[in-house]
Parts: C-alpha cells; structure tokens; sequence
C-alpha cells in the first residue's frame, strides 16, 4: 500500500491482507510502542489509514465497515479529516470500542492487534468484551503495517544529547538508586520501561527523534539493586559518550528488549505499567514463566516532583518565555489593527511563524514544545487546530484571537495560552470570555490539602461556566516535563478520576476554556508551580509571566479577591518583563498590566 493511493484504497489492500490471515478485524492505535502522544511518521498509522491527525484515537477496520474512535477535543476535527462514508465516528471514551465489541461481535469472530502497540488496560478491556460476544482478540505477529505500507518512513535516528547535572539536578545513579528501590518495594526484580520520558529522566539524556519532543525512542530494563539495561539504537549516541552518565549502564538494540524481558522473568517478579506498557511485555513475561507485577511506573511519579534545580531552570525559561510572547502579543495588536481591511492583512500562519521568531531571539531558547495553536474565529473553536493555508484565517477586530503556544528551552519547558482582542467583543463573548477568566481564577487561587487529586480541583474552573448552562470537553491542565514533553503523566485536572495527589514540586497548566462551534473559542492558561502554604496545604506559584487580555472582561462580575490577585500578577508581569521586551512593547505592556480600577 503507497501513500499516493486514497483512504479507500489503502482499506481494501488493509482488509486483503486481514482476509489472507483469517482475521475479521483489526484494531489501529493512535500509538507507537512508547505509548508517545506525537508519534514519528513511521509509527502513524491511524492517520496513514483514517486521514484523523488529532493525538488521540483509534479505529476498528472490519471487512464491510470501520470505525474510529476520538475524544471531545476532536469533535470537529475528525469531521474535516475522516470520510464518513468510509469510517462510522464515536467517542472514544463515552462511547469506547470495547462497548462497541460487546455489543456488536459475534460469535467465532477474530479481532487482532499488534501487542505492541496496545496497553495492558486496553488490551484487558477489549479481550473481555470479545470474549463476552464469544469472540476473540488475537495478537498479531509482527507489524502488520509492514506488509501493507510500502512506502512506510524509516523509524527515526534523531541524536541523543547528555543533560547536564548541574540542570537535571541529580546524577543518573543516584536516580537509578532511588528507583530501584522503589521496583524492589514493589515485589518486583525489574522494571521494564518503554517510556521515553521516564528513560530520559532517569539516564539525564535528552533526544530528538521526533520534533518538539526532546526524548529519545528506547526501551529499558530497571533491575532492584539500580541496574539498568538501555535498549537504543547505538547510532543515535554519536561515538563520544564523554558528557554521559552511561558508564555502568548496559547499552543494547531494541531488538532485543523483549528477548531480555523474557530471561529476567525467569529469575523474579517483572514489573510494568498496566496503562503504557505495550502487552506485548506481559506475553514476555509469560514466556519465561514468570509473574507480572502491574503497576504504575515508579519513575513517572519520581520525575513529577521537581527539584530544586529543575524548579529553578523551570522560572528562568518562563521569564524568558513571557518577553517573547509579550512582545509577539503586542506585534499581532499593532499589526492587525494596522493591516486590516488592507489587501494584506495579517493571518494565522504568519503570527505563528512570527511567534517562533520572537522565542528564537530568547536566551536558552531550543525548539517549539508543540506546533502552535494560532486560531481567530472559527477555527478557534477547534481545541487543537493547526493553522495551514487552506484554512488560513485572517486575524482582525471582528473575533477573538487564540494564541496557545509553548517551547522548549535548555533548563525548561513553557506552555501558555492567551486570547486577544483587537476590538470590542460582543455581550455573548463578554459573557463566556468572563466566566472562562473567573474559572481559571478560581482555580489559579484555590489553597488546598498536600495530596488533593487534580479530579477534585477540576470543577473550580467549570464552575463559572457550568452556572451559564456551559462547558467544555477537555481536561483542565496536566504536568509538564522538564525540556522534556509538554503533557507529562501522570497528573492531570480532569474530570475523570486521577489517583494522583499534588505535592510541592509538581508542575501544572491551568486552563479553562469554551469553545462555541462554527464561530469562536477561548482559553485562559498558565503554567504554574505547586508550593507550600499553610501547614499541610499547598497552592499554585504562576511561573508564567504574560499579561491577561482583560478587554473584554465584566469588570463587574469579577470580585474583590479576584481583582486583588489579577492587580497582584500583572504588577509582577511588569516588573519581571518591562526590561526584556522590545521598546516597541513597552506601552502595550502597561496598558495589559493596569489596575482593574483603572478599565471600569
């Protein structure tokens, strides 16, 4: 199968090849065997099937029909994306695809799946719903995409870079002591890891296999005693391995990960994370007759709480982060103001790669933490839009404009989102723009126990919208890696449950928003630090520094506490920015950091 065929095309030469197995169906991830949000074009295959590029989701190819399975975030966009004639659209987690095989499977009916791409959660959840139809989920042997996509990309061999332990804070072994202690507590000999974030924390190494996302594709065998096995591509570490910490670390091809995990399991307990690692470490496991122990990775909750350093590196890029975006606020209000109704006026496209202009000119600045969402109008009201030319929006007084952007900086990661406006906005956007603040205000200022689950705060920042009849369909904020990923497991503000509670040390986002469909969309977000308070309580500490459009804000409904910390934060905007920003900037900022008193 050739990307130059169409989604028709490329199903009929998936559903031979199913035919020629004996297989009635199969299931295609949004995944690759890390589990990784952004997968390589390689490991694509669901958009190289469906034509869906969002980050979540998957499909169900069967002989006469085929689904595909997207969160609320995508709604819209797999309506642009996906032929509906050809693919039936559900949801993935109200309407999810085990329910789908319960109800719809039949008996003798063969579904399968490559087991390294699907979890052990999903895994289980499907088989029993097979199992319950009187059918069955079969795991497929080898990558079946290599029969069928002939002109499947080459997996990446992006180079790996040392992190320096004056930035990460903590040498390499002294991290694999800690942690192997922990797979010891556990009842476990081993960790088997396929997460490339928790490898790169755990070795102090960062990657560039896929783009923005500075962590290297490998695998890893974590022993009790700190012994680690690192399953990369040689290639990728260059031939001078001076500036790493590797020197008791046992280097081998990933060829061979599951071979180990196999032979380890017959010497004890292997441990894995039942939500990220593959089945295909469980069948491992199995084949060397040995006992899975399924848990949660130790290192996902060891790399959450931050140290001093990484908390320190975190602050700096923020400073650095908010003049850029400053100044690049000020230029779209300036420039699209100037230029509209002209024969040139300025557009998304052109604000995004000014963006990266102004983050380029920042000190310790590397790359984009993710593609910018640079949204006016209606496409805002997409949640993970990307602008391109055919959908290109001009950028004018008329509605809003949504910015959310973020990058990767040597001591730090950054992820904000403002909304603009060039003009006056209209009573129902003043209404909704109002609540979106008052929800990210609520939350931003919440004080609360040492241990509080971000499922319990998630509804502070709803609440202003939900007495308006309104919501929105995505999480509230989720941690952020250290120069590493922009999501970081595991904690999350959502409203589904997440057993993680918050200590001092952990980094977050925060942002509400609402998204009306076909004509806007708003969001409010900072990225902020979890710190002590009172005795036994913590709260969050703003490491953004950006100035909040406050325009279109009621003065009116926002109250006194509100007021004092919105004052409190942009006299702190303006201090810590006024000497970095452009001289052109300077009056913009002043303006964005009054004194609520002053705009009523």
């Amino acid at each position: 199968m050739s990307s130059s065929l169409s989604i028709r095309e490329r199903l009929a030469v998936l559903r031979e090849e199913l035919a020629s197995r004996g297989y009635d169906g199969f299931v295609v991830p949004r995944a690759d065997a890390h589990q990784s949000e952004v997968a390589a074009p390689r490991d694509n295959c669901l958009a190289f099937i469906t034509g869906f590029t969002g980050s979540a989701g998957l499909a169900l190819v069967l002989a006469d029909k085929a689904l595909i399975f997207v969160d609320g975030r995508y709604e819209i966009q797999v309506r642009r994306e996906v032929d509906e004639a050809l693919f039936e659209i559900r949801h993935l987690h109200n309407a999810p695809i085990d329910r789908w095989m319960r109800e719809n499977g039949v008996a003798g009916m063969r579904v399968a799946f490559d087991p390294m791409l699907v979890n052990g959660e999903l895994y289980d959840r499907m088989a029993q719903a097979m199992a319950s139809a009187g059918g069955s989920l079969v795991p497929c042997d080898g990558d079946l995409f290599d029969r069928v996509w002939k002109d499947r990309p080459e997996a990446p061999l992006g180079p790996v870079r040392a992190m320096p332990v004056s930035i990460a804070g903590e040498s390499s072994a002294d991290k694999r002591k800690r942690s192997g202690e922990a797979v010891r507590q556990a009842g476990a000999v081993a960790l088997a890891e396929n997460l490339p974030d928790n490898i790169a924390w755990l070795l102090n190494v960062r990657g560039s296999d896929v783009p923005m996302n500075p962590v290297p594709h490998s695998f890893l065998l974590l022993e009790a005693d700190g012994g680690a096995e690192w399953f990369v591509d040689r290639r990728k570490l260059g031939n001078d391995l001076a500036d790493f910490e590797l020197s008791d670390v046992r280097i081998s091809p990933p060829s061979s990960f599951l071979a180990r995990v196999t032979e380890i399991a017959g010497k004890g307990p292997v441990m894995a994370d039942p939500q990220f690692a593959p089945v295909s470490v469980r069948l491992a496991v199995d084949a060397g007759r040995g006992r899975l122990v399924s848990k949660a990775s130790p290192l996902t909750l060891l790399k959450a709480k931050k140290n001093a350093a990484e908390l320190e590196g975190y602050r700096r890029s923020h400073i650095e982060d908010g003049a850029a975006l400053t100044d690049f606020l000020a230029w779209v209000l300036r420039e699209g103001r100037r230029r509209e109704g002209t024969a040139t006026p300025l557009t998304e496209v052109e604000a995004e790669a000014r963006l990266l202009e102004f983050r380029g000119r920042r000190k310790g600045f590397l790359e984009e933490g993710f593609r910018s969402i640079s949204a006016s109008g209606v496409n805002a009201a997409l949640c993970h839009y990307n602008a391109a030319e055919a959908t290109n929006a001009v950028i004018d007084s008329r509605l809003p404009y949504l910015i959310d952007s973020g990058g990767q900086y040597v001591d730090g990661t950054t992820d904000v989102t403002r909304t603009l406006f060039l003009g006056p906005a209209t009573p129902e956007i003043r209404r909704t723009y109002t609540a979106v603040l008052k929800g990210f205000l609520s939350l931003i200022m919440a004080q609360m126990p040492v241990g509080t689950q971000g499922h319990q705060l998630d509804a502070f920042a709803r609440r202003p919208l939900w007495d308006l009849g309104l919501d929105y369909d995505h999480g509230t904020g989720h941690g952020v890696g250290h120069n590493m990923l922009v999501h970081e497991h595991p904690h999350r503000f959502a409203k589904v449950a997440n057993p993680y509670g918050l200590e001092p040390g952990n980094i977050m986002t925060i942002e509400p928003g609402y998204y009306e469909a076909g004509e806007y969309g708003l969001r409010v977000e900072n990225q902020v630090e979890v710190v002590a308070s009172a005795p036994g309580f913590c709260r969050f500490a703003s490491l953004t520094f950006a100035p909040i459009d406050l325009s279109a804000v009621d003065i009116s409904e926002i109250s006194r506490s509100e007021i004092a910390f919105l004052d409190t934060y942009h006299q702190r905007v303006r201090e810590v920015l006024m000497p970095l920003v452009l001289e052109e900037t300077r009056p913009f900022l002043i303006d964005q950091t009054r004194p609520v008193a002053e705009r009523s």
